[in-house]
């Protein structure tokens, strides 16, 4: 897809059709869901700590109300899994810095047509813009690289909310530069007549390296700047030591950000070892990328002799522990982390799946927005032979790269958080509730990473970021 401007979208365009899928756009939204959706904070703080009597409700109070200075909208990827012992946890997998999810979410307020979609931008990207004191002047864009469907949404919503046409601007990894350039910090993007347009603020959904394309430092406002993305949006190296520095952090209050045990800036001749020492199952990551690429899951010889035999742009990787069934899951210190998976259908099989919440910052704290959850292609193997092939088991991500080299999705594995398909998940108000607080401590971890790498010039901290993130491919895109 090559695009040489940027298409003008006027105020009154929204089509509420054209922004959710076929089988989210009618759907009822289930009443377990809506009920999560409606409670109030100090709801959610009071259940929580009734489960947990443990936790410091004072500093869970403190922790939704945090104002994050660069991540206020994020998406994680949560496990809901077991131990054998029953235990349960809602297991952070990944952190997003511009998730994807509204077409996907039934409407929580029927006669709310916008959704989510304005839900975003009036209580969370707006206040944020016009608390700016100097910005540049210009019109207001949306960047995007993937998920046309969502952004052309958000762009008439934009335009709707602000009276003015936005810009909708397709900055790919290629030819990004017919459309777009920075001058002295600002966005200019291309129009349909061939002129450069300043822009005052961008909504990004750019996914894949977007520090390639987009300043950390603008005069532009950035929603959310690319220093968020560094700092573990996109970067699942950084995200694990956010983590693992925030748990810290947190160890006093009882909460914990909950993930698969992790082994970060592992060399790709290190692999072999730290599988072996997870008792030959795992997930090995390339920090970097995201959709599901770059993800490789390892239970046999032969799948790490393939990833052994792919070449790859960067030097460092994150091995983690392998979430699969009982009998083929990680061996770790706490013991086999499993996955509880969806209800048996009529076959009696269980397929892996993972729910993805997005939350945003508001004027109350951080809320719910939107929720859906996927499935694998494969239901889960009690065990395993050797020609099986774990992804299909393990892999839920819907977008995937057609042979033309364009993003496609398969919805045939998505579900729904409406009547029919919410149930399949086997997930209650308490696991909702857990998930959210997941991904709020962990979209805090990596804002407070994020506050940390920027210098007072708002510039990137160089020194310690490298020391952070000693990966020289990384470092080469970054700096130039």
């Amino acid at each position: 897809m090559v695009h040489s401007s940027a298409a003008l979208v006027a105020p009154g365009l929204f089509n509420a059709q054209h922004h959710w899928y076929d089988k989210a756009s009618n759907a009822p939204l289930h009443p377990l869901v809506q009920h999560f959706m409606s409670l109030s904070s100090a709801q959610l703080i009071s259940r929580y700590c009734h489960l947990h009597p443990m936790t410091n409700k004072a500093e869970l109070e403190a922790l939704l109300r945090y104002e994050p200075r660069y991540l206020a909208w994020s998406g994680a990827d949560l496990f809901h899994a077991t131990f054998a012992s029953g235990e349960r946890q809602m297991v952070v997998v990944e952190v997003n810095s511009c998730p994807s999810g509204q077409k996907s979410m039934p409407l929580l307020v029927e006669s709310e047509e916008q959704g989510g979609y304005r839900r975003l931008l009036e209580q969370t990207f707006l206040p944020r813009l016009h608390a700016k004191r100097k910005l540049p002047s210009g019109g207001l864009a949306v960047l995007y690289d993937k998920n046309e469907m969502e952004n052309v949404g958000y762009a008439r919503v934009l335009a709707d909310l602000c009276d003015e046409p936005v810009h909708l601007v397709y900055c790919g990894e290629r030819d990004w530069g017919e459309v777009m350039t920075w001058k002295d910090r600002t966005l200019f993007v291309r129009d349909a007549a061939m002129r450069w347009q300043p822009i005052r603020a961008a909504f990004r959904y750019v996914t894949q390296r977007p520090w390639t394309r987009i300043l950390l430092n603008t005069k532009t406002f950035i929603f959310n700047p690319i220093i968020s993305c560094l700092a573990g949006g996109r970067n699942k190296a950084l995200a694990a030591k956010a983590y693992d520095l925030f748990n810290a952090e947190l160890s006093a209050s009882r909460l914990k950000i909950v993930t698969p045990y992790t082994i970060w800036d592992v060399t790709k001749e290190e692999i072999p070892l730290w599988v072996r020492r997870l008792g030959g199952h795992a997930v090995v990551k390339s920090p970097y990328s995201n959709a599901g690429q770059g993800v490789f899951t390892v239970v046999n010889a032969r799948e790490l002799d393939a990833f052994m035999e792919q070449d790859f742009p960067y030097e460092r990787f994150i091995v983690q522990s392998l979430i699969g069934n009982y009998e083929w899951s990680s061996r770790t210190s706490e013991g086999r982390l499993y996955h509880i998976g969806t209800v048996p259908d009529r076959r009696g099989d269980i397929y892996a799946a993972d729910l993805r919440l997005m939350v945003h910052a508001t004027g109350h704290g951080f809320r719910p927005l939107a929720m859906y959850a996927r499935r694998a292609a494969l239901p889960l193997a009690d065990t395993l032979q050797e020609s099986d092939d774990s992804w299909q088991m393990l892999g839920t991500n819907l977008s995937g790269r057609s042979s033309e080299g364009e993003w496609v999705t398969d919805t045939t594995r998505l579900v729904l958080m409406d009547r029919r398909d919410f149930n399949r998940l086997g997930l209650g108000l308490d696991d909702l509730i857990d998930a959210f607080i997941q991904t709020v401590l962990a979209t805090i971890a990596i804002d407070r990473l994020a506050i940390s790498l920027i210098g007072e010039r708002g510039d990137l901290r160089v020194k310690l970021f490298q020391s952070l993130n000693n990966d020289r491919g990384l470092h080469d895109e970054i700096l130039g």
